[in-house]
């Protein structure tokens, strides 16, 4: 039996037990994975524990403090210096940053080597930005004011990191041109506030395609307004199903279809839906 967890604090209702166990049945594999609610101050008290585990998954507040106690870090994990999956090697702890691997694969389809407009520059929304420029975008970050500072220090970041990067930001409200695809990565219609947007709608009008990170609710209102306008789009849900998937590779080598993973992020959406039904709440 192999033995996974997942350590951060506070965990709430993490949906990654459901999904590791899922993709564990589906390779075949006997192995569990559990939850570790883990204060900042015990990490280095419960490293150990972790060592004799096969592999775990890392989140807030310790995706930066486990980098000390790694042996090695992957491309990717020293790119963003944050680490949310780790693989045990023969005693070694190498570190990964799947995300970005789960954003990519959420967004393959999608012209991300053109036009893009991404709204926010929070945590999730640099790596997005970093991706995306590193895959050929002329990229638009869309800010409201007070981020005005945040965003010009992490552009000017961004252009000494890719000096070839085409990148500016704006406030999301004075834009008005077409975009080929729109990625929000702020918190804005994350549920229970599930019926604000972002944008405003003639602004979604001009963007050929759609991303939203929040994968609680399953379709915010942005998803939901850009399905009505015949836009094609996807969801959160599918980058959080993407990212275990790949430490599964990271770990075990595993692999599944596209219809597997298809299947599993719709279960995923239906179980999200069970949990916080909706209530209608406004901001």
């Amino acid at each position: 039996m192999e033995h996974y967890t997942l350590i951060g604090h506070p965990l709430g209702h993490s949906m990654s037990p459901w999904i590791h166990e899922r993709l564990f049945r589906l390779s075949g594999r006997e192995a569990d994975y559990t939850l570790t609610d883990l204060v900042a101050e015990d990490l280095t008290l419960q490293i150990d524990d972790l060592r004799a585990l096969n592999g775990f998954n890392v989140t807030i507040p310790h995706k930066v403090e486990i980098i000390p106690f790694l042996d090695d870090m992957e491309a990717s994990a020293q790119r963003y210096q944050s680490v949310n999956c780790v693989v045990n090697r023969k005693g070694n702890l190498i570190g990964y940053n799947t995300d970005c691997d789960g954003f990519l694969r959420s967004v393959e389809s999608f012209p991300l080597n053109g036009k893009v407009l991404l709204l926010g520059c929070g945590g999730v929304g640099r790596m997005m930005a970093t991706e995306a420029v590193l895959h050929g975008a002329d990229l638009t970050i869309g800010i409201l004011e007070r981020h005005l500072p945040l965003a010009h220090t992490f552009v000017e970041e961004l252009r000494e990191m890719i000096p070839h990067a085409k990148v500016r930001y704006a406030l999301t409200a004075e834009l008005d041109e077409p975009f080929d695809l729109l990625m929000n990565s702020t918190p804005v219609g994350m549920y229970p506030k599930t019926e604000a947007m972002p944008l405003q709608e003639s602004l979604l009008e001009q963007c050929g395609t759609v991303f939203d990170a929040i994968y609680n609710p399953t379709e915010t209102k942005l998803v939901r307004t850009a399905k009505t306008m015949g836009k094609p789009v996807c969801g959160g849900a599918a980058m959080l199903v993407w990212q275990a998937v790949k430490a599964h590779e990271i770990w075990n080598g595993d692999s599944y279809s596209q219809a597997q993973i298809q299947t599993l992020i719709a279960e995923m959406e239906a179980e999200i839906q069970r949990l916080f039904p909706a209530k209608g709440e406004t901001i």
